[in-house]
């Protein structure tokens, strides 16, 4: 059940949101070999003075917060975060240094739905 939470300086309208969502959902579902059900893909925008980033060039900023069950490898983490950044590259023309993601990994029972607690995350068997 991730949480994948964007602060934005993107002047974005609410169909560019929805079409963003869903690329990222499905970027996340790709490289992590899982379903979309319990994707929640979170898009704040803010105003250029409420986001601060030290490096920052002109232009808008992108910041991911990703809330992860534990255990998923950082070379697909990696892999997740450039796509992310990639995509809002192509869409919205954020310079490279004005985006970053961070991930938080939680226990599987710490993410929870109304019907149900998260498991834990296991890598698929390659047999």
């Amino acid at each position: 059940m991730p949480l994948l939470q964007f602060d934005t300086s993107v002047a974005m309208t609410a169909g560019e949101k929805r079409s963003f969502a869903n690329e990222v959902t499905e970027l996340y579902t790709e490289l992590f070999e899982t379903t979309s059900e319990d994707v929640v893909v979170s898009i704040r925008a803010r105003e250029d003075a409420e986001l601060h980033l030290g490096r920052a060039e002109p232009g808008p900023i992108l910041l991911l917060d990703a809330h992860v069950r534990r255990g998923r490898p950082t070379d697909r983490r990696r892999e997740f975060a450039r796509a992310v950044m990639d995509a809002a590259k192509a869409r919205w023309k954020v310079p490279e240094p004005n985006m970053t993601v961070t991930f938080t990994e939680h226990d599987g029972d710490e993410m929870m739905g109304y019907d149900r607690v998260g498991g834990e995350w296991e890598p698929e068997n390659e047999d």
